[in-house]
């Protein structure tokens, strides 16, 4: 009897004691019109990881890369991939919804704990929050709430809106439209991954609106602004974009076409704090390109995985207490001020920002002013999380 106890207790021993290391599944788009968005939220997650020596919280990390080929069938390949064979402790890294709706159930049903660095859909924020899900980048909804609020104190009287048919292209339009206060001319949802635009360019060249506000990430916002100032379309319609619509992997393919053009953004390169200027200058010496939106919340996913690894002392076995150090969110974001709210997506500020030119000439995002201060998102109350 006396050797079973003695067992039992060096079994829980054993259980209490830290991981000699700390492994990350990391699913997000590599190839494809949509590759730069996965590629800026890998190397700025995996710069995080080299400036922590290599670990995360104190462990050894190994961050095992799946490219989801922007396919959910893919995606959820992947996420399958990393949590029964490579024995994941933490899965992070998808850019869309509709690949992230596909996969991240199976990191719930197996309690692994999902960092989000850019998709939230409404639903999770919602009804459909989970204990597992962590979003270190924005509810779906918010940058478009701050573009709608925006157009409401530019007075914008018809304003007309496009987003590809899915989740968070609907979820964008609605956020809009939660804050515009005029007129909506058309609503009008394109395939996702559509790269020509001339019907709908077309459609909105003869509604002849006050402004257009688009939704449409990756490729093929690079084909419609291009499309758009080719119809000669910008002379005469403003155009407003949510804050990775005119981002960095939009202004390199597309120049000087999206000089001026106004976003809205819970962050930006010239944000003064010490977390975030180490991190743009790390991130442009590393890979000689400016960061984007993007990065900034893959190399924040790796901030928040730090932390809680950190303050747990390594236990990252006890998911519970991962969770509860992982919620406290203790740790010093690029974009200033951070908390969880109760569905564990953030509160946070939203800014304007305007395409410019820096000292050396280079196309960049700076911030005018701040549209929301400690935002959080509308679908809170539907959480039955504590």
């Amino acid at each position: 009897m006396k050797i079973k106890l003695l067992a039992v207790a060096l079994c829980f021993a054993a259980n209490a004691h830290a991981a000699d290391r700390v492994k990350v599944g990391l699913i997000t788009t590599l190839s494809g019109p949509n590759a730069a968005i996965g590629s800026d939220i890998r190397d700025a997650f995996q710069l995080a990881v080299k400036l922590n020596g290599g670990k995360l919280g104190g462990l050894p990390a190994e961050v095992i890369v799946g490219d989801d080929q922007f396919k959910p069938d893919v995606g959820r390949q992947l996420a399958e991939k990393n949590l029964k064979v490579d024995k994941v402790n933490f899965l992070t890294g998808i850019v869309f919804s509709n690949i992230m709706l596909a996969s991240v159930p199976l990191a719930f049903e197996n309690k692994t704990i999902y960092v989000s660095p850019n998709a939230a859909p409404s639903p999770m924020a919602g009804k459909d929050c989970n204990p597992y899900l962590f979003v270190a980048s924005w509810p779906n909804d918010a940058y478009h709430e701050a573009a709608g609020q925006h157009a409401t104190n530019r007075g914008y009287k018809n304003t007309y809106l496009i987003a590809p048919n899915y989740q968070a292209g609907k979820d964008s339009l609605a956020g809009f439209k939660r804050y515009y206060k005029g007129n909506v001319v058309a609503e009008v949802y394109t395939q996702l991954g559509q790269l020509d635009y001339a019907a709908e360019l077309a459609q909105v060249r003869a509604a002849k609106p006050d402004a257009l506000y688009i939704f449409l990430p990756g490729g093929m916002g690079v084909n419609f602004i291009k499309q758009f100032v080719a119809a000669g379309l910008s002379k005469d319609i403003p155009l407003l974009v949510p804050g990775f619509g005119d981002d960095q992997d939009i202004i390199r393919p597309v120049g000087d076409a999206t000089l001026g053009l106004f976003d809205t953004a819970h962050w930006g390169i010239d944000l003064d704090n010490a977390a975030n200027r180490k991190f743009v200058a790390a991130f442009e010496k590393e890979f000689k390109r400016l960061p984007t939106v993007y990065a900034s919340q893959g190399y924040d996913s790796a901030l928040l995985i730090d932390a809680a690894v950190r303050d747990t002392k390594g236990k990252i076995e006890d998911v519970e207490a991962v969770r509860k150090a992982m919620k406290a969110a203790k740790f010093e974001s690029v974009r200033g001020a951070f908390k969880f709210n109760r569905n564990q997506m953030p509160i946070q500020n939203y800014y304007l920002r305007v395409v410019s030119k820096d000292s050396q000439g280079r196309l960049y995002n700076k911030v005018l002013g701040t549209v929301f201060k400690d935002h959080g998102d509308a679908y809170v109350q539907d959480c039955k999380m504590k």
